[in-house]
């Protein structure tokens, strides 16, 4: 990838100074990572080096968008802010990933901040540690069918096991959808009072709002040809719009099978030869 086309991405020269450093063969390469002791080892039992920590950030406006006060609706403007912000710091990740060399990016924590220096600013920001394989797979690389070092949330302990299970991460998918939930009428909410009742119409949103962004991830996958996703959390968050207005958030790892057996080696029993 040439410079143009990394200025272009939004990745600033300090970065590419940075990472042209840490380059393996450099007389200065040194690895960054923020991986833990334990999963900095697993992930080198599993054959990949760690090469540095690479991110991608963007400072974005998230703009307004007012829905009916007695309808469950999708906010679309929204749902769009929050996946381009999101999209532009994944981006610049792994433009810096690519700089390295890297075959794929470990550890992945995808993070929102909103600022308290301008109103609906929030900085979107995509951190993990870059990796290079010591040997290639059966199907000859470890990037993806996009041509892009793959991307995982999973913990290093994880990628090891699906590693050695014969499966090989992809990338990370995900799905967005910011739902404006309807407010009950005066009446209905009196006459619930002191009852159980289930309250169809915010079961509908949630079970809604819900399916979209699930359907949307599921969409992100197929398109990476990938056999299944993993690691899948579903979340529900807030931000700044208030109790009636939640983004609903799916992230998982996109997998690939790497081998036609996918035997696990069992856990075996360690026992302290010590008396403590």
């Amino acid at each position: 990838m040439t410079t143009i086309e990394h200025d272009e991405l939004g990745v600033p020269e300090d970065a590419m100074r940075r990472l042209a450093q840490m380059r393996p063969g450099q007389p200065t390469s040194l690895f960054t990572s923020d991986l833990s002791v334990n999963e900095f080892l697993l992930v080198r039992e599993a054959g990949f080096r760690p090469l540095g920590l690479v991110l991608g950030s963007s400072i974005y406006h998230v703009g307004i968008q007012v829905g009916r006060w007695s309808q469950n609706q999708e906010l679309d403007k929204l749902t769009e802010a929050m996946y381009h912000a999101r999209e532009l710091a994944m981006t610049r990740m792994e433009a810096e990933a690519a700089a390295l060399g890297a075959d794929g990016v470990v550890g992945v924590r995808l993070d929102i901040e909103f600022k308290e220096f301008g109103n609906d600013l929030a900085e979107f920001i995509a951190v993990g540690t870059a990796v290079g394989a010591d040997d290639p797979p059966p199907s000859g690389t470890w990037r993806n069918n996009e041509g892009k070092p793959f991307t995982s949330d999973l913990s290093g302990q994880d990628f090891w096991t699906l590693i050695q299970a014969g499966y090989a991460p992809l990338g990370m998918v995900m799905g967005s959808c910011v739902y404006h939930i309807a407010h009950q009428g005066v009446r209905r909410m009196m006459g619930n009072i002191g009852q159980n009742v289930e309250i169809p119409q915010y079961t509908e949103a949630f079970y809604d709002a819900r399916e979209l962004a699930m359907s949307r991830m599921q969409a992100e996958a197929e398109r990476l040809s990938a056999e299944g996703i993993v690691g899948v959390a579903l979340r529900s968050l807030a931000h700044t719009w208030g109790g009636h207005t939640t983004e609903f958030f799916a992230i998982g790892t996109a997998v690939r099978p790497l081998r036609a057996d996918h035997v696990i080696t069992r856990p075996g029993l360690v026992l302290p030869l010590t008396d403590r």
